[in-house]
């Protein structure tokens, strides 16, 4: 089995000629605008699996598949040529769902933002439903007589010391 370094390597090089040559050696002008976007080589070397994407409708993708695949043995003879290894990998093709997968993340991204919006909508013309501020406050009389208390608890722990009385607190 040979190393991933390598297998990475076979892969980037039949991309880059399969992407290069793909025109010129199909010679069919049914072909489709085809971009090469990745190759993947097994470990051994032996097979390796080329995806595409096709620019245009869906008979377009299907002539352009029909077309890689008729023309396969083609192009796994080109690249045997050109990359000069014992064993030529096998070439297996397969359509890329890439820009669909974009649409439909586009598609979401945008219903969300929209979702967004109408929200942002609502809450613009929101108002609480009780008070605005629903923590209750003592009145000012409560804190007349709180602070009166206080001021007397104060002045008779300072008559207890004055009077010579122990301190509690010491």
């Amino acid at each position: 089995m040979a190393d991933t370094g390598r297998a990475r390597k076979i892969a980037d090089r039949i991309k880059t000629l399969i992407a290069a040559n793909v025109e010129s050696i199909v010679k069919d002008p049914d072909l489709g605008f085809i971009t090469i976007t990745d190759v993947r080589v097994t470990g051994d070397l032996q097979h390796a699996s080329v995806f595409y994407t096709v620019f245009g409708d869906e008979q377009q993708r299907a002539t352009t598949a029909a077309l890689l695949e008729k023309n396969k043995g083609r192009l796994r003879s080109f690249v045997g040529q050109q990359i000069k290894i014992r064993l030529t990998p096998s070439l297996d093709f397969f359509a890329d769902a890439i820009p669909e997968t974009a649409a439909h993340l586009e598609d979401l991204l945008r219903e969300a933002k929209e979702r967004d919006a109408a929200v942002a909508a609502a809450a613009a013309g929101a108002r609480y439903a009780g008070e605005p501020d629903p923590y209750k406050k003592p009145d000012d009389a409560e804190v007349a007589q709180d602070s009166e208390v206080g001021q007397d608890a104060e002045d008779a722990d300072h008559a207890e010391l004055e009077a010579g009385a122990p301190d509690a607190r010491a």
